[in-house]
């Protein structure tokens, strides 16, 4: 059984749902960053944290990646072209969109009042709009890859529906019609009733 160590309304949602779409038995360690069940697995003390036989993964990405290698499913193979292709429009969500919304998010409300860009949201709300075309592009349908659902999928699902909530524009109908489908996926509606529990159990 794995552990996840994580909270509500971040990016343990992306572990928890990997999980319900796998069909792994996982436990719940509701915890804050930087706290000390966090620390004893990762260094820099974030979260979320995967636990598979006593050793802590960090980074959501990274925990997907693992978990779907690990089972042979939700990714291609590694070392092959469909999983490069898969890994680009990973790295591409990443970077043009996630740390976009990461870093308006940061200075929204995260770092000290006296470290914060006040007007730099309707910067990061174009720069938004602009790249998330180029994720549009490649997005295959009714899957970003294609016909089969990947760990891709998550990590895009979850980065819009992050982006809809701060009110970052989705000017497109089918990444808009797309979030729409994968949030009605039985393991996503799961997850969220997991999230449900932990924000009860906080």
């Amino acid at each position: 059984m794995y552990t996840v160590i994580g909270a509500p309304r971040n990016r343990t949602f992306r572990v928890i749902w990997m999980l319900e779409e796998l069909g792994e038995a996982y436990d719940r360690n509701l915890a804050k960053q930087h706290s000390p069940d966090v620390l004893e697995h990762s260094v820099i003390g974030k979260l979320p944290i995967l636990v598979d036989q006593g050793h802590g993964i960090s980074d959501s990405a990274a925990i997907l990646t693992y978990l779907a290698d690990k089972h042979g499913r939700f990714t291609a193979p590694a070392g092959t072209i469909d999983r490069a292709k898969q890994d680009a429009v990973t790295f591409q969500v990443l970077d043009d969109l996630e740390s976009i919304i990461w870093i308006a998010t940061r200075h929204g409300f995260i770092l000290p009042e006296e470290r914060r860009c006040a007007d730099l949201k309707d910067s990061a709300k174009w720069e938004w709009a602009r790249n998330l075309q180029g994720v549009e592009k490649r997005f295959k349908g009714p899957f970003v890859m294609g016909d089969d659902f990947t760990l891709t999928d998550i990590l895009l699902t979850h980065t819009l529906s992050w982006g809809m909530g701060a009110k970052f524009p989705v000017e497109s109908d089918v990444l808009t019609d797309y979030v729409k489908r994968m949030s009605e996926r039985p393991a996503y509606q799961r997850a969220v009733e997991s999230e449900k529990g932990g924000v009860a159990a906080a």
